[in-house]
């Protein structure tokens, strides 16, 4: 129930804005798990300075990232959702930013 009212409160262009970014964050994770297997399969790999790598190792990479990216669209959705969270310029610069970090530490 309390999703529910969270999700109601939310403007339309934020609840958008965080879908796009979870189906962006679930592509990567399937094009690196697709990636993984299809180079397992087809025994696909690929030369960086002068050692071959396997396209596996790629592919976990990716997943892993799409899988960190996916954790962090989690983090940001509760950030988003709260009543006080505003869009500001102020929020990117350099001063808030220290700022904000030495108060979570």
């Amino acid at each position: 129930m309390k999703n529910q009212e969270y999700v109601q409160n939310a403007q339309r262009s934020k609840v958008v804005s965080i879908m796009l970014l979870y189906i962006a964050s679930i592509v990567i994770i399937l094009l690196g798990a697709s990636f993984s297997v299809f180079s397992a399969v087809n025994n696909i790999s690929f030369t960086v300075l002068d050692s071959k790598i396997p396209g596996l190792i790629f592919g976990v990479v990716v997943l892993f990232l799409g899988v960190r990216y996916f954790l962090s669209v989690r983090k940001l959705k509760a950030e988003v959702y709260k009543a006080s969270s505003k869009f500001s310029w102020y929020n990117f610069k350099k001063e808030h930013i220290q700022k904000s970090l030495s108060k979570s530490r």
